[in-house]
C-alpha cells in the first residue's frame, strides 16, 4: 500500500522506456480481437496449452512439481490428485478457471485474496487466512549462509495493510485516473511486500496479476502462460523484486526495476501470441503450428519428451506424426529409438 500512498501513482513520472512498453501493449491488445475472429480454434488450443502451463510453472516457481504425464489430466481431466503436490496444481487451475469465468465480477478486496488463497491451499492448515506469525523471505545460496532479503509487514497489521492497499488500488484506477498498466504491477508488488499468507504468496501474486489484467481488457494469460515467462525469467523476477522492495517500509523504493519487468513479460506474451495466430492458416493446423514453434525453440537436440513438456495440449499420436512428415521432409533427423531418443533440425523449418 506504501507505493500508493499520498498521490504518488498520480504524480508519477513514467520513464520513457516505461511508456513504449505501455504503447506496445496497448498497440498489441487492439489487434487481440481480430486474432480471435480469424483463428478461434488455435486459440482454444493455445488457451488449453497455457492452462497447463500456467498451473505447472506457477507451482514448480515454489517448488511444487507433478510427473508431467500427470499434468493434462490434472489440469484439464478430472482425474483425482494422488499427493499434496498434484492437488496444489489441480488448485491452482480452479482459481484459473475462476478468474477466467468470472473476472469481471470479482472485486479485487481482502476477502478474494482470501478465497484465492483458499482454493489454491485447500487441505493446509490456514488456508484462506493471513499469517498467524511474522515471515522473512530468506534466500539461499550454495557454499553461503542464508540470507533475510525482506521482512514483510507484520501478521498483526497485515489485514489493515491489505485493506489499504485493495482500497488504495481502487482509488488509483477509478478516482485518479493512473494507467492500468502502471497501477497493476504497483499493486502486485506490494502485495508481494506485505506478504500476507504464511505460504502461496508468489502464486496468488500471479492470480491477482492476471485478474487485474482482465479487467483491463488485457487477456493475453489466457492463452500464453504469463507463469511460464516469469518461471522463464526466474532470475530477473527475483533480482528486480529485491530492487524494487529495498527501503518499501520506508516509502521510499524505486518501483522501476519491477515495473518494467513485468511490462516486458506481458508485451512478451502478445509477441508470441501474435507470431503462433498471425502463422496459422487454417484450424486443421492450429496444433501443428504449436509444436512447429516448439522445434524451432530448441537449440540443439530435443526429445518427444521434450515437446509433450513444451505443448501439452498436442497428444503425442499428434507430435509423433509430425515428427514423421518433418523427418520425411528431410527437416529433422532422429539419432535412436524410442520417447527418449534425440532429434536435429536438417536447414530452416520456414
Amino acid at each position: 500500500m506504501l507505493s500508493f500512498r499520498n498521490n504518488r501513482l498520480k504524480d508519477f513520472a513514467i520513464p520513457s522506456g516505461s511508456v513504449w512498453l505501455m504503447t506496445d501493449i496497448a498497440q498489441s491488445q487492439g489487434r487481440q480481437e481480430l486474432y480471435a475472429k480469424q483463428a478461434p480454434q488455435l486459440l482454444k488450443v493455445m488457451c488449453e496449452m497455457a492452462l497447463i502451463q500456467s498451473a505447472e510453472s506457477s507451482n514448480r516457481i515454489e517448488g511444487v512439481t507433478v510427473q508431467p504425464d500427470r499434468l493434462k489430466p490434472l489440469v484439464l481431466g478430472n482425474t483425482r490428485p494422488k499427493n499434496r503436490s498434484e492437488e496444489e496444481v489441480q488448485g491452482y487451475r480452479k482459481a484459473l478457471n475462476l478468474i477466467h469465468t468470472n473476472y469481471a465480477e470479482l472485486a479485487i478486496t481482502p476477502a478474494l485474496l482470501k478465497k484465492l488463497h483458499f482454493i489454491i491451499q485447500e487441505g493446509s492448515g490456514d488456508a484462506g487466512q493471513f499469517k498467524r506469525v511474522d515471515n522473512e523471505i530468506i534466500e539461499t545460496i550454495p557454499g553461503k549462509a542464508p540470507f533475510i532479503r525482506f521482512k514483510p509487514v507484520p501478521h498483526k497489521e497485515t489485514p489493515k495493510a491489505v485493506e489499504e492497499l485493495c482500497l488504495l488500488y481502487r482509488h488509483a484506477i477509478n478516482q485518479e485516473h493512473v494507467p492500468p498498466l502502471l497501477a497493476i504491477p504497483t499493486l502486485v508488488l506490494d502485495f508481494l511486500c506485505i506478504h500476507p499468507f504464511r505460504d502461496g504468496n508468489g502464486r496468488v501474486a500471479r492470480l491477482l496479476t492476471l485478474l487485474a489484467l482482465y479487467q483491463h481488457g488485457l487477456e493475453v494469460g489466457r492463452y500464453i502462460s504469463l507463469e511460464k515467462l516469469i518461471e522463464d525469467t526466474r532470475e530477473d523476477y527475483y533480482r528486480v523484486l529485491l530492487e524494487s522492495s529495498k527501503h518499501w517500509h520506508e516509502g521510499k523504493h524505486d518501483i522501476i526495476p519491477w515495473l518494467n519487468y513485468l511490462l516486458a513479460i506481458i508485451r512478451r506474451a502478445y509477441g508470441e501470441f501474435e507470431g503462433r495466430a498471425g502463422r496459422v492458416k487454417s484450424a486443421k493446423g492450429a496444433k501443428t503450428t504449436l509444436v512447429l514453434d516448439a522445434i524451432k525453440s530448441f537449440e540443439g537436440k530435443f526429445t518427444l519428451t521434450d515437446l509433450e513438456r513444451a505443448c501439452p495440449g498436442v497428444s503425442r499420436d499428434m507430435i509423433r506424426l509430425i515428427l514423421k512428415d518433418l523427418r520425411g521432409a528431410g527437416k529433422l533427423k532422429c539419432l535412436g529409438k524410442g520417447p527418449g531418443a534425440p532429434w536435429i533440425r536438417k536447414g530452416s523449418m520456414l
